[in-house]
């Protein structure tokens, strides 16, 4: 029987050593840099506004694009949002940004300059729907903000474009039946807490720090967006298959939601670029996107739903070159 045993383990040595040859190479692929030397040069990010998770997301990402490509000047501009970043990248006027699914799909659709040049590199976290209130106020549902004085965000912002979706599927026309104001996350919370405006809508990341600052020192409430109504949105096509109902976990804004989830719906953020971006570059991006997923969310709750496994799904856009070449280098 020792004899046995003896050979079995010189057989089954080799066989070890090329799985744990094939782990390190695994390993080595991951730390290496992707060529011999980084990308350099100068690239413009467009985020969005300054108190959203795109800016904040924008910042930290910079921050791990130096460490990885340090002679390369990465320009963050601020934005009103999806619509708008969009179209700064469709037309030349920025290299890559995050958009809402439903904007580059309806800039797709309108025929915006430029769409056919659009590409994805990467699908990151879903946007939630929040809607928010006075926790004194008398509005219980989106159907109570006829009549009212309701932020529904900038002209060229992705949360314009749902907010007029939502009431429209309510009912409700955004330009007759309520008093719209185009405040965004910025302006929207202290406004609130004012009584200048009603409800206001926004669409980020959870937690927004915007929404989380004013909670703080506010009482809040956040209005339900039901299934049924989401599903009425969807019987309008294009761009609102991207919406999908969900609900606000009660871990967003604990001193708000007081252990209860909200009702509510979501879409997708993609990172995008155009096709004309060098792709080198471009799958050295794509690799610090998904390398510093734990370390961007430590400081950005929402990041740490970038996934290797989801981040190639970047509908309505095909893959960058450069992205679609780092995720075949990495898969298993």
């Amino acid at each position: 029987m020792p004899q046995l045993l003896r050979r079995l383990a010189r057989r089954r040595a080799p066989r070890v050593a090329a799985a744990g040859v094939v782990a390190l190479g695994l390993l080595l692929w991951w730390l290496l840099p992707l060529g011999a030397e980084p990308p350099r040069g100068t690239i413009t990010f467009s985020t969005g506004t300054p108190s959203g998770v795109y800016q904040v997301y924008g910042e930290m990402l910079r921050t791990e694009l130096r460490k990885d490509m340090p002679d390369l000047k990465v320009r963050l501009t601020t934005s009103d949002g999806s619509q708008e970043n969009v179209a700064r990248v469709a037309r030349g006027e920025a290299d890559f940004t995050i958009a809402a699914a439903d904007a580059v799909e309806t800039y797709e659709l309108h025929g915006g300059a430029g769409a056919g040049r659009l590409r994805g590199v990467a699908r990151l976290y879903d946007d939630y729907v929040q809607l928010v209130v006075a926790r004194d106020s008398d509005i219980r549902s989106v159907a109570d903000l006829r009549g009212k004085r309701v932020a529904i965000g900038p002209p060229e912002s992705g949360v314009r474009l749902i907010a007029d979706r939502v009431l429209k599927a309510a009912g409700i026309d955004a330009e007759r039946d309520i008093t719209p104001e185009s405040d965004g996350i910025g302006s929207a919370p202290g406004r609130l807490k004012r009584g200048a405006i009603d409800a206001f809508f926004w669409s980020g990341g959870l937690p927004t720090d915007g929404v989380r600052q004013l909670a703080d020192g506010f009482a809040i409430r956040f209005l339900p967006i039901q299934a049924d109504l989401v599903a009425k949105l969807h019987r309008d096509g294009d761009a609102t298959r991207y919406y999908r109902a969900t609900s606000m976990p009660e871990s967003a804004y604990p001193t708000v939601q007081n252990g209860a989830a909200v009702p509510t719906m979501a879409v997708s953020n993609l990172l995008i670029t155009r096709a004309d971006m060098d792709p080198e570059l471009t799958e050295w991006l794509t690799r610090t996107v998904i390398k510093s997923r734990d370390g961007i969310g430590a400081h950005v709750h929402s990041a740490q739903l970038v996934d290797l496994r989801t981040a190639i799904y970047t509908d309505p856009l095909q893959l960058h070159e450069g992205a679609r070449n780092y995720y075949r280098s990495v898969k298993p």
